[in-house]
């Protein structure tokens, strides 16, 4: 890990109000480009917290493999919002934010007195995000704005699962939650416009993202495809409606991608795999031609592949013909591309456990790094400190251990 923040979001600060996936991935985004994020929990833990997985050697079980993953870097404590005391606590720290992220169901932070009009009234350059199903009312009132919503919720209604899969008969889901995590990229990308709009203008306003509409916007072939022509997309397998040949191919130890639409890459390809004839063929030789004899194209390409290795593939194609290997999470480990761009960071753990991996941030800066530089907060870690120094006392003077922070650093608030 890092010794500490040096992303160029430092000197911001996020009141956190996440929860489960969606809400605590955006914030850990804004918290590994530097933000000084501050998680608000209940007094028995976000819903991800406890659920596990563990680590063998992991003795105090403070957070399992979900929550791990998606709250580094921030600092942790316990308000119980249902409390008048804990409310009046929350909206101090309120005021000394520059964001405020929840994603709790529509009208709940309205029945605790803590509605976007008020905070903005308190505080009117305060950006204010929220991230549900169906979105906030006050940007546009869905008919299913009371419903609840989850990953796989957003990719149904969002048009993705109906075109992920191996055939119009059997839907898929994708297999990341892209229903909770595009939203919260996108979530990440709205409060930094809205911050810098603040900066410049002293107007904080709301930032309002609903799940089924990112999935709408990710899916946006479908929408253009079904303008034009009015073809509904249906699942093509690992094959591209438009573009032949991008596929994955049986290997004799695996499979792999391979993309060559364009016509230099066809040539290569065609050479590579002893059918040079395939690229002035009427029937191959153009992306169009190949789009309408797909099975000559799938066919010839197979056959060179199953009798390879998948690296004796990405040796003979890499740096002329788009190729990849289909790794799983063991392989990810092994790989040297992430090895050489320290993409997987291994995290201290609370009781002196071995270390867990996990992805850094992928989002990088020549002047400013960003990345992982302290481990999730057990529940409640910081309250004491965090309150304390919103009261103008001083924190503690050492950090709790495994913490991140180095011996003497300042204090994170």
């Amino acid at each position: 890990m890092q010794p500490g923040a040096s992303g160029p979001l430092r000197g911001i600060r996020v009141t956190d109000l996440t929860r489960a996936v969606s809400g605590p991935f955006c914030t850990m985004m804004l918290a590994d480009l530097g933000a000084e994020v501050i998680k608000v929990e209940p007094p028995v833990g976000d819903l991800p917290r406890f659920s596990g997985p563990f680590t063998k050697d992991d003795t105090v079980r403070g957070f399992g493999g979900l929550f791990g993953s998606i709250n580094r870097n921030k600092l942790g404590i316990v308000l119980d919002l249902t409390t008048p005391a804990d409310r009046e606590k929350l909206l101090k720290l309120i005021d000394t934010s520059d964001v405020v992220v929840e994603n709790y169901r529509s009208g709940v932070m309205e029945r605790w007195g803590l509605s976007y009009e008020a905070l903005h009234e308190r505080n009117p350059r305060l950006v204010y995000a929220s991230i549900r199903g169906f979105g906030d009312p006050r940007t546009g009132r869905s008919p299913y704005v009371d419903w609840p919503a989850y990953d796989v919720i957003a990719q149904a209604m969002g048009g993705l699962i109906s075109m992920t899969g191996p055939s119009e008969a059997e839907a898929v889901r994708a297999g990341p939650t892209i229903g909770d995590l595009y939203p919260s990229a996108l979530s990440a990308i709205g409060i930094l416009a809205a911050v810098l709009h603040a900066r410049n203008t002293g107007e904080g306003q709301m930032v309002d993202v609903a799940m089924v509409d990112s999935i709408v916007s990710l899916c946006e072939t479908a929408v253009y495809r079904y303008s034009y022509t009015g073809a509904v997309s249906r699942p093509t397998g690992n094959s591209h409606p438009q573009l032949v040949p991008f596929d994955i191919y049986p290997t004799k130890d695996g499979k792999c991608a391979i993309a060559a639409p364009t016509d230099n890459h066809w040539k290569v390809l065609c050479e590579v795999i002893g059918r040079p004839e395939l690229a002035g063929d009427e029937r191959t030789s153009t992306n169009g031609s190949r789009v309408a004899n797909t099975g000559i194209v799938q066919q010839a390409i197979a056959r060179w592949t199953a009798e390879r290795t998948t690296d004796e593939i990405a040796r003979q194609l890499g740096g002329r013909v788009p190729v990849g290997p289909v790794n799983d999470a063991a392989d990810l480990f092994e790989d040297p591309h992430l090895r050489a761009r320290d993409m997987l960071v291994a995290v201290d753990q609370p009781g002196g456990g071995r270390p867990v991996v996990v992805p850094n941030c992928p989002i990088r800066f020549t002047a400013t790094p960003s990345g992982v530089y302290r481990r999730p907060p057990l529940l409640g870690e910081h309250t004491e400190e965090v309150l304390a120094a919103l009261d103008g006392e001083v924190p503690p003077a050492d950090p709790p251990e495994g913490d991140g922070r180095r011996s003497g650093q300042s204090p994170p608030v």
